[in-house]
């Protein structure tokens, strides 16, 4: 069952942005026009074939499950792009260059296809390749290896003349010219892709799978970290990183779970990166589909919304059960995914078992998440004043069952093994400002995340990276003044480019103090006195013994896209 409202809850107001974070301005609808017209204003939704059917895709199972859609009322809420995957053409192009229906699959053609979603009110989506071959082998935009002429231009058109709206690009088989580094090449193949698709004269959405194929664990590496930076200068949304775990019809019940945890686990530090017209995606929805029960179904819908990502389903939609249908019709989720104000959740609170998620939204609201990662039922306690709410009172809606209460001091629920608690709050007259409270995230000493830390257990004033707990010591708020602040003292400079805690300082004395911290887009916390910036401890050779002092956070030359000194922030 949804986890249901227990308690009670205090003040929320209008989100208080990081200067860091861009915000354009929200757009009542998404346009449908010209290619030189903002799309994807809020995150994509649709169908896709892929994490279901994989190659196994023809004519009418595409028919099949955008009737379905309709059907069950899914394309009137908002999935309305219907996209087919590698596999549906032949081995070779034509003697133009063309690519060529498998009429075998796909007997009436692809412009029919078009024809018949856009009767239906349906977006109709194709998958390519910006290498030479698909990941399947078929043929892909890109130049052969070697060098040699691409298509890109070619299959735009191509895709154009079929009045498709949607296309995603995936980075298989792309060839590294002598001279260029990997990530140069696929900058330079997907702006050749974004810029075909704009000659092309008619507006198409961009799927652009490039970081995936730089993906190294969940915190990543430089380089990972810099495609993702400029990956939304040529597409409007783009795959991170692993593939969502398939459906196997000869073992239908595998559990899918952890592959749903995987993937948002290297999606939720991103949101610095998301914003409308660009959309982080963290794959395919498969709620309701085998693999997931109807905790784990709902806790993907509610993770996906709060993280204002793609809400594409990949599954038999005629069989997806009622829970999961509900899940993934369920309008006041759809409506949190679909915020015009398009910020992305934080996580604000994270330990081994629960994390804590925190997300702005455009009419003042703030919503709240709690996902239980144990196998047992817990209760959970939020007091409000360590999600940067002060004193007041709010309304809390349950987007699950829709029940809607007067709270204060603490959102208390009991949530299901799997489960996700999600909450709309609205602030009544009074409150104050939201102020961005909780934990600092950065490089652990694996491949995954850990948080800044004023445990003291290096020295007074200390600052360490320790693992993620949710504990007041890990719960800092930002301050408009540039401040970084944990149990009212302030992060600051300190001797030998160490950082510490130590009291506040006001005014211009702040920056004197160096106490005045200023993010970049790339996730770097720039100390705005010395220029130089936060950076994580290097991941130690072996686990230490106990009693070996903890390398505290230090500060040091600002790097390009330098994995040790991203971070990812509270909202």
């Amino acid at each position: 069952m949804p986890p249901r409202l227990r308690a009670s809850l205090p003040c929320l107001t209008a989100a208080a942005l990081l200067a860091l974070a861009l915000c354009p301005a929200p757009a009542a609808a998404e346009p449908t026009a010209t290619s030189d017209t903002p799309l994807a204003l809020t995150p994509p939704m649709g169908w896709n074939n892929w994490a279901h059917y994989m190659c196994d895709i023809d004519e009418a199972k595409v028919v099949a499950n955008a009737d379905a859609l309709v059907a069950t009322g899914l394309a009137a809420k908002g999935y309305d792009t219907v996209t087919i995957d590698d596999c549906w053409m032949t081995r070779s192009r034509d003697a133009e260059g063309n690519l060529v229906v498998d009429t075998q699959k796909f007997p009436h053609g692809m412009d029919w296809l078009g024809r018949y979603l856009h009767d239906r009110k349906l977006k109709f989506g194709i998958y390519q390749d910006a290498g030479s071959l698909t990941c399947e082998r078929y043929p892909g935009s890109g130049s052969p290896d070697g060098g040699g002429p691409d298509h890109y231009a070619r299959d735009a058109r191509q895709f154009a003349s079929w009045e498709v709206d949607y296309v995603k690009m995936d980075g298989c088989n792309l060839w590294v010219p002598e001279g260029k580094t990997k990530e140069q090449a696929y900058r330079d193949a997907y702006n050749s892709v974004a810029k075909a698709l704009r000659d092309s004269g008619r507006a198409m959405a961009l799927s652009a799978s490039a970081p995936a194929y730089f993906q190294q664990g969940e915190w990543g590496g430089s380089d990972w970290h810099k495609v993702i930076d400029w990956v939304g200068e040529t597409g409007q949304l783009w795959r991170e990183g692993r593939d969502i775990k398939v459906y196997k019809p000869a073992a239908p019940d595998t559990s899918r779970w952890s592959s749903v945890m995987g993937n948002y686990g290297y999606n939720r530090w991103l949101g610095r990166y998301a914003g409308p017209g660009n959309w982080n995606d963290p794959d395919f929805l498969i709620a309701g589909a085998p693999g997931l029960t109807a905790a784990e179904s709902r806790s993907q819908v509610g993770l996906w919304a709060m993280m204002a990502a793609p809400f594409i389903l990949s599954s038999q939609v005629s069989e997806l059960t009622p829970d999961g249908l509900a899940a993934l019709g369920n309008t006041d989720l759809i409506a949190l995914d679909q915020d015009p104000m398009g910020r992305q959740g934080a996580v604000v609170s994270s330990n081994a078992t629960s994390d804590i998620l925190v997300r702005p939204l455009a009419d003042g609201d703030r919503a709240v998440a709690v996902l239980n990662r144990s196998g047992a039922a817990r209760d959970i306690r939020v007091p409000l004043d360590e999600i940067g709410l002060g004193s007041c009172t709010v309304d809390a809606k349950n987007l699950w069952n829709g029940e809607t209460g007067e709270v204060s001091d603490t959102l208390t629920a009991t949530l299901a093994a799997h489960d996700t608690g999600v909450w709309r709050l609205t602030p009544r007259s009074g409150c104050a400002e939201a102020v961005p409270t909780g934990q600092i995230a950065g490089r652990g000493s694996g491949q995954g995340a850990a948080c800044a830390d004023g445990a003291n257990t290096t020295g007074v004033g200390a600052v360490v990276m320790g693992a993620c707990t949710g504990a007041p010591d890990q719960r800092w708020t930002l301050g408009r003044n540039g401040s970084l602040r944990l149990a009212g003292e302030c992060l600051s400079a300190g001797e030998e480019h160490l950082v510490e805690l130590a009291d506040c300082s006001d005014g211009p004395r702040r920056r004197e103090a160096g106490q005045s911290w200023t993010p970049r887009r790339d996730g770097a916390l720039v100390e705005d006195a010395s220029g130089l910036c936060l950076t994580a401890p290097a991941p130690a050779a072996a686990p230490a013994d106990p009693g070996t002092p903890v390398e505290r956070l230090r500060l040091t030359p600002c790097g390009d896209h330098q994995v040790d000194q991203a971070w990812a922030l509270p909202v």
